[in-house]
């Protein structure tokens, strides 16, 4: 009985691990510009799969999950794979907090404390790998100098004089922009979608009733 009830919650796990990764590598492509000034900060909503797979499964699941669609992104970056190693490092940073205080007590409450924790968390590691790693490699790798991309955010927001000032209060505010919608849509959908995300327990408990209908069988 333990071992069919073990098959079944690790096929479980792979399924669910694998239809959710596919659906945020599709979502990792549809991407909206939400500062036209700043057209390469793009929102996607990529990594609203991986939090659904955390607060169902918890947080290892979630980094599988994620570190999945982020090696898929790979397959096709256009950034040498820094893109892809910053979205995955920023979407641990955001799923970790809400994973281990989801799993230590699984409440509506627990759950916001813990997306707003992670967003954030995510926030601050977006400013300070944009600061320090993404915008100087992507001005390098593109070819546009610091101060030109400094100048497309001053004409949003003429106090924009630096690459500090630029991450503070452009990269900061997209980011969270950003985190706060895949929290709320998050929010919005995870108790509908909830009966699909654990069906594993009702199939297993149907799997344990043939087992012990089958055990009885062989005793009567």
């Amino acid at each position: 009985m333990e071992q069919g009830k073990k098959r079944c919650f690790s096929t479980y796990q792979i399924t669910v691990i694998a239809i959710l990764a596919a659906i945020g590598s599709v979502l990792y492509k549809l991407e909206i510009v939400v500062f036209p000034a700043v057209s390469f900060y793009k929102l996607d909503l990529s990594n609203l799969p991986v939090l659904l797979g955390t607060f169902a499964l918890g947080p290892l699941i979630g980094s599988v999950i994620l570190l999945i669609k982020s090696a898929i992104g790979l397959l096709t970056t256009t950034s040498q794979g820094v893109g892809e190693i910053a979205d995955f490092v920023l979407g641990l940073t955001m799923i970790l907090p809400v994973g281990l205080l989801y799993r230590r007590k699984k409440s509506r409450g627990t759950a916001i404390l813990g997306m707003v924790i992670g967003g954030i968390a995510a926030t601050i590691a977006g400013v300070l790998l944009n600061y320090y790693l993404l915008i100087p490699f992507f001005a390098v790798l593109f070819g546009i100098p610091v101060d030109v991309i400094v100048a497309m955010g001053a004409n949003m927001i003429p106090a924009v004089d630096s690459l500090w000032k630029f991450v503070i209060l452009i990269t900061g505010p997209f980011n969270l922009i950003k985190w706060s919608v895949i929290a709320l849509v998050t929010g919005l959908i995870y108790k509908p979608l909830s009966p699909i995300l654990h069906g594993r327990k009702r199939y297993c408990e149907t799997i344990n009733e043939e087992e012990r209908s089958n055990a009885g069988a062989k005793h009567a």
